[in-house]
């Protein structure tokens, strides 16, 4: 097997790089041109977006894009709510008291603060990133 050279690996590096950055600045714009909800700041909405990839587990079932998983999670991404109206407070609410395997759409239970103790610091801005999400299309 033939391995990349150095210089050849440092540019497809660079190029991931520039592509989240430009989907970084593009969300950010899109963010710009909206009110966000009283006491959501663009920070709140970044640490938000790295939890709910990473440590709050949100992207088992709502997959890393927020679109959803068949048969798991819905998708966060359109303007379709299925438990909540989909604004800020109630979003936050939904992620706090989770929602029972009875009041799923799919037979799953989405565990209260993502089945990962959140704070509820972390609850509010995973609930500003999901808030975002069918609003940046």
């Amino acid at each position: 097997m033939k391995r990349a050279s150095t210089g050849a690996t440092i540019a497809a590096m660079t190029a991931v790089a520039v592509a989240f950055t430009w989907i970084a600045a593009d969300e950010s714009v899109a963010l710009e041109t909206q009110q966000l909800p009283d006491g959501v700041t663009a920070g709140m909405i970044s640490s938000g977006g790295e939890l709910f990839r990473t440590d709050a587990l949100c992207h088992a079932c709502h997959g890393g894009d927020g679109a959803g998983i068949a048969n798991l999670g819905s998708d966060l991404t359109d303007t379709e709510w299925t438990h909540v109206d989909g604004s800020y407070i109630r979003i936050i609410a939904l992620v706090t008291d989770g929602v029972t395997a009875e009041e799923s759409s799919t037979g799953i239970p989405m565990p209260p603060r993502a089945g990962a103790n959140l704070t509820d610091d972390q609850v509010r801005a995973v609930a500003a990133y999901v808030w975002t999400l069918s609003r940046t299309q």
